[in-house]
């Protein structure tokens, strides 16, 4: 199992609509996706280590797949109309990392 995690990192005049993302664009990468997506998650950053610090990511996304290449064959013929959507939500560019889930 793969996880493709989409970082938006906090950054000083950023945007982030949050219910635009879970309710419109994770929805359609869901659609565009199929069966070879097997798991989503979205997460909100609230805050920081310390109290009253900014949360260093305004958002994560995370996407579950068997493997690379399924990720891939999945994601990859609709990357542009995928990242096309992200203007839509946020200012911020999208840091994006591949990992294997061990546990």
């Amino acid at each position: 199992m793969i996880k493709v995690s989409v970082f938006y990192a906090s950054r000083e005049n950023s945007k982030f609509d949050i219910a635009y993302y879970c309710e419109k664009h994770m929805i359609m990468v869901q659609r565009l996706c199929g069966a070879a997506l097997k798991g989503m998650a979205v997460e909100h950053g609230l805050s920081g280590m310390t109290p009253g610090t900014e949360a260093p990511f305004m958002a994560m996304g995370h996407l579950y797949f068997d493997s690379v290449e399924a990720f891939q064959g999945a994601f990859g013929p609709h990357l542009s109309e995928i990242m096309s959507d992200v203007p839509k939500y946020t200012n911020v560019q999208p840091m994006v990392q591949i990992s294997e889930v061990k546990i």
